[in-house]
């Protein structure tokens, strides 16, 4: 093992699979200066030329539907929003081409484009346009798999599993995780994508979570380890989800929270547990609750930011509440 951060560890991956296959290239905006704002593309441009690490204008709908024809040539482009919310501006590309061209050419044409969504969520008071999460808009396109990694190992392993697949894949990634420093293998792996890992085990009820909010889960069920036995399971692909992880726990626990930063409305986790009632009924002891970020654009004010953010003490209070009533 190598101890590194986030941000190194999906950099290396990237240089790792453009080392193996020359038909991979990055591009995006500043991606070709100094390491890229994030510093996430450091060492590429030297290592690679500009040819394979492409800095743009800015203009997401010009280089996103670059990328698809590129794609549809033979090409692996990943592409980089350098703030996952610049997106909107290139949804045409991603929602009627790059989800859809594999489908309606009947297959013969492949789609293998990673759109990487940068610094996703808040936390930062970096105001409305710039906080948001919108993994359940993606996952609500069919021809799109989403995945949204919270360690740096998985960053890396789940990176390089994208890039090898022949479908387009949307990487979430929270910009809180980017520089902490954690345990990354050193010889070559991949992280299967569409495979869910227990982050800690338990048997009382089981906690569903992703990206950044991974982290709160684990410290609120450390913090309720006395009085409640939680398991945590880190999704790590949102669509397809882990049935079958998810499931298994809950058949063993009989109460399921999902605890995640996006809004509760039309969310990835309204889905779980939409799908765990269906298939799960008669395991369950207590009604599925959901613990999110409110309803709301994201303030500006870090008070009000604070307030609309998913905490720690959020999921505290929503496990108390499953497994014994408290309000």
């Amino acid at each position: 093992m190598k101890r590194v951060t986030y941000i190194k560890a999906v950099t290396d991956a990237i240089a790792e699979e453009m080392d193996r296959d020359e038909n991979v290239f990055v591009i995006g905006e500043d991606v070709d200066i100094d390491g890229g704002v994030w510093n996430e593309t450091a060492g590429l441009l030297e290592k690679f030329g500009s040819s394979r690490v492409i800095g743009t204008p800015i203009s997401e709908g010009a280089f996103t539907g670059l990328a698809a024809g590129a794609a549809m040539t033979g090409l692996r482009p990943v592409v980089e929003f350098m703030y996952g919310d610049f997106v909107h501006v290139a949804m045409d590309q991603v929602a009627n081409q790059i989800a859809k061209a594999r489908l309606m050419f009947g297959g013969q044409a492949s789609m293998p484009v990673v759109l990487r969504m940068c610094a996703c969520g808040a936390g930062t008071r970096e105001g409305a346009q710039h906080s948001q999460f919108l993994e359940s808009w993606f996952a609500h396109l069919p021809g799109l798999t989403v995945v949204f990694p919270s360690t740096a190992a998985d960053g890396k392993g789940l990176m390089k599993s994208a890039i090898r697949a022949n479908e387009p894949v949307v990487f979430f990634e929270s910009r809180h995780v980017y520089y902490d420093i954690q345990d990354v293998p050193e010889e070559e792996y991949l992280v299967p994508i569409g495979k869910a890992a227990i982050r800690r085990p338990g048997d009382q009820v089981t906690l569903v979570s992703y990206g950044y909010a991974c982290e709160k889960a684990l410290q609120a069920a450390e913090l309720l380890k006395e009085r409640l036995s939680v398991e945590v399971i880190d999704l790590r692909t949102i669509k397809p989800w882990d049935t079958e992880t998810v499931f298994k726990s809950v058949e063993k626990t009989g109460r399921l929270v999902v605890a995640h930063d996006a809004p509760p409305t039309c969310s990835v986790g309204a889905d779980i547990i939409r799908k765990t009632v269906a298939e799960k009924f008669d395991y369950l002891d207590a009604p599925p609750e959901l613990a999110a970020s409110k309803d709301v654009p994201m303030p500006f004010n870090d008070v009000l930011e604070d307030y609309a953010v998913l905490s720690t003490d959020d999921i505290v209070r929503t496990l108390e509440h499953i497994a014994f009533g408290i309000i």
